[in-house]
């Protein structure tokens, strides 16, 4: 059998006022209790929210959640929408061929990744990495040559404000 408690606390009478400030204070002389009984809580903010997919499984690909690139010698623009992306696919590397990828806003670029070659290590090279792009700003790839073919895909995996996107 369960026991009640009177608890008598100014402190956490005023932290439930800060915090349920709806319940108005509860006024004076109303005291607050506490019970051993342990009453189970079930978290359904998931399946309320409509997102009960697991994180995981939310950045699964889909034929219609990815894009395809291919970047030559032209600098190309690969994501010049707003949230979080991830970008992977493969360059292949010959000779002394590079391949880049680049963040810019129009007036600033700034390189990201560069994927460079040498006689020595020619041949493919995975990359896999995540991007946020904010408005105004774009991902782009440019290669050294048209012997260094860059593909890949793109996915995003959130918004801007970060709520994860199903495939």
């Amino acid at each position: 059998m369960a026991q009640e408690f009177t608890i008598n606390s100014s402190a956490i009478e005023s932290k439930i006022n800060q915090l349920l400030p709806s319940q108005g204070g509860f006024g004076a002389g109303v005291d607050f209790s506490a019970s051993t009984m342990v009453i189970p809580i079930v978290d359904l903010t998931e399946t309320a929210e409509g997102s009960d997919v697991r994180p995981d499984l939310q950045t699964s690909l889909s034929l219609s959640s990815v894009t395809e690139f291919d970047i030559g010698t032209v600098a190309s623009t690969i994501i010049n929408n707003t949230g979080y992306f991830r970008v992977f696919g493969t360059c292949r590397l010959n000779g002394s061929g590079s391949a880049q990828f680049n963040l810019t806003d129009g007036t600033t670029t700034k390189q990201i990744l560069l994927i460079g070659g040498s006689s020595l290590n020619a041949g493919p090279r995975l990359f896999d990495f995540n991007v946020f792009l904010r408005a105004g700003e774009s991902l782009t790839g440019i290669t050294s040559s048209t012997s260094v073919p860059m593909n890949g895909v793109t996915r995003q995996i959130a918004d801007l404000s970060g709520n994860l996107v199903n495939p």
